[in-house]
């Protein structure tokens, strides 16, 4: 019997038994390990919140319920129990469901949730505007212990402890965000999870104190009393010094067990915290043996857990081994990450130089104000930050870096459209937000030898801030170096007719387009731009003269076609292709070039249409 199948929300999932529910635990892993087979995506964080997704929404009613997820790559047990399952085959796909929560999908679907941190928050000021607006709702943030790293996490909980507002927090500690968890709070949980199971100890006090003389009355008029008492013998936790109500450590993987003490912090109408232990790839061998590998995967064999495509060597691939070549000649270079070394190739740089790479955590403006404090005293701190998270340091770059011209250089990862993982983790905004901050210098190589020939004379040759930003993935078409720090406008084929503008990766969409046209009889010129800021613009005029029709092609929203236009616009007829003012949804790099029209075929029209 498939159970799964006849599950769509909260009201089916409260008429099954609690064997009922063991059978549908079962039944959605191996729905997930399928599915996601086949599409790809977050494996492993799914299979670890099995159990505690069926219990949230067995307790709650998502639908009416505020269940606020944060980060939201382990939301996928959630849409198959509410309505999606028919969908699965569609996950991440262009024109099918998000990989993330998205309200516009679903109504059981709370808040957007892409980057870490921010579900206390929310969840606090959703449970506010049901107090000021009298309503009847329940509001639950489900927190992962790697995001509780994260500088507005204690922001939320600081205000949430206070406030009254009943309101339950489900801490998931699975020792993980995609590589495992570093620091304080990492530590605190650690403690806690080696000890007895702390509602037992509890138990086990009052136990205590009642059977002394007088216990029972102790027990039930001195409540001061026996808190200090208790705290003698139990060390207290860091959310019950802030003033929640805390559970835990559970069992995240026993259905029961997490329903009833969900049901318990629900009744307890203040702020709780339900502090929950899973495994993260919980109930497949390869996930669970390699909970990073499959944080996020590609398509794979169910059978072995190996990827069916081999990957190709990544720009972070080059990075990485480019610090590495770099750090073995200067003692002075150290890197910064906000808990992915994997992802930004740095695994290799943190086993031969452990003492020269600091993971913070999910915390990328610490990570960017530490930076400038290790350059202000003499080391060169490379920050390794996937674009998308970069935003949340914009300040610190702004006050931290670049007011007192540091030499801090910012490998910018996942720069551009990243496909599958959509709105929340294309890299976009980085080239309009970077290019303003005084005195950086922005580059963006289009081949990994360029970008190990960029970071090398950015660490090497450079006394103040650079920002490197390159894209996911590994090479094009064009993959040899013609980087010169002192040319930085570089003419890929010269032609009389029109010219298209562009830099990182997209120029090998803009070399395709050039040779169709040329096939036509039309003659373009292709010119890159290996730094952004600033722009050389009297280079660039000169790469363009004698052509009348210009398009500037970028990969970004609010790029730098208005610049060139208002420098070089009056001699010249400018539009422009970008992806716009809208949010960029999931779907592959090629069909969302296709969509936006910076494709070649796309380019080729557009170089037509513009010269008529």
């Amino acid at each position: 019997m498939n159970i799964l199948e006849r599950i769509q929300g909260h009201n089916d999932l409260v008429t099954l038994s609690a064997a009922e529910r063991e059978v549908l635990c079962q039944q959605i892993r191996d729905f997930l390990i399928e599915n996601v087979s086949k599409t790809g995506g977050h494996m492993a964080s799914n299979l670890g919140v099995v159990e505690l997704t069926v219990a949230i929404e067995t307790v709650y009613d998502t639908a009416v319920d505020r269940l606020v997820f944060d980060v939201g790559h382990q939301s996928y047990v959630h849409k198959m129990l509410t309505g999606r399952q028919a969908d699965f085959s569609t996950l991440r796909q262009f024109g099918g469901i998000a990989g993330f929560p998205k309200p516009s999908e679903s109504n059981t679907d709370a808040f957007v949730a892409g980057h870490a941190s921010s579900s206390v928050s929310i969840a606090l000021g959703m449970a506010r505007a049901r107090t000021l607006q009298g309503q009847k709702y329940d509001v639950v943030a489900l927190i992962g212990d790697g995001s509780a790293s994260g500088g507005l996490a204690y922001e939320g909980l600081n205000d949430a402890a206070v406030s009254d507002e009943p309101i339950v927090i489900v801490l998931n500690d699975n020792a993980f965000s995609i590589d495992r968890n570093v620091g304080g709070m990492a530590s605190h949980l650690m403690k806690l999870r080696t000890k007895v199971r702390y509602l037992g100890m509890k138990q086990q006090t009052k136990s205590f104190l009642s059977g002394l003389p007088g216990g029972r009355w102790l027990t039930k008029h001195l409540a001061s009393a026996k808190d200090r008492l208790r705290r003698m013998l139990i060390p207290e936790t860091i959310f019950e010094s802030m003033g929640f109500t805390y559970l835990g450590p559970v069992d995240g993987h026993d259905t029961e067990k997490l329903i009833s003490l969900l049901q318990l912090a629900k009744a307890m109408n203040r702020p709780a915290v339900l502090h929950v232990m899973t495994q993260k790839g919980k109930g497949y061998a390869p996930a669970q043996e390699h909970p990073d590998r499959f944080h996020g995967i590609g398509k794979f064999d169910p059978e072995t857990g190996e990827a069916i495509s081999a990957s190709e060597p990544s720009f972070s691939d080059t990075f990485g081994k480019t610090m590495l070549d770099i750090a073995a000649d200067n003692d002075k270079l150290c890197a910064i990450t906000a808990a992915m070394p994997g992802g930004t190739g740095l695994c290799e740089f943190k086993k031969q130089y452990p003492k020269r790479l600091f993971d913070v955590g999910i915390a990328e403006e610490h990570a960017v104000s530490m930076a400038g404090g290790l350059a202000k005293q003499g080391m060169i701190p490379v920050v390794a930050l996937y674009s998308t998270f970069l935003q949340r340091a914009y300040d610190m770059i702004l006050q931290d870096i670049c007011m007192l011209n540091l030499h801090v250089v910012f490998a910018v990862d996942r720069a551009g459209l990243v496909g599958e993982d959509g709105e929340t983790h294309h890299g976009i905004y980085d080239v309009g937000f970077l290019r303003h901050a005084p005195g950086l210098t922005v580059l963006a190589p289009a081949s990994r030898a360029e970008l190990s020939d960029m970071l090398r004379w950015a660490v090497e040759e450079q006394n103040g801030p650079v920002a490197i930003r390159y894209p996911r993935g590994g090479d094009g078409n064009y993959q040899e170096s013609l980087w010169d720090p002192h040319a930085t406008v570089i003419t890929h084929r010269k032609g009389k007719d029109a010219a298209i503008i562009t830099y990182g990766r997209l120029v090998n969409n803009a070399i395709a387009a050039s040779e169709q046209l040329a096939e036509q009889g039309i003659e373009i010129s292709v010119i890159r731009l290996t730094c952004l800021g600033p722009v050389d613009f009297d280079a660039l005029e000169n790469a363009i003269s004698g052509v009348q029709a210009v398009i500037v092609a970028e990969e970004t929203s609010a790029g730098i076609h208005d610049e060139i236009a208002f420098a070089i616009g009056q001699k010249h007829n400018i539009s422009c292709i970008d992806l716009g003012c809208e949010y960029v949804t999931h779907g592959s790099v090629s069909q969302l070039y296709e969509k936006f029209g910076l494709d070649a075929p796309a380019l080729t029209n557009k170089v037509k249409e513009v010269l008529g």
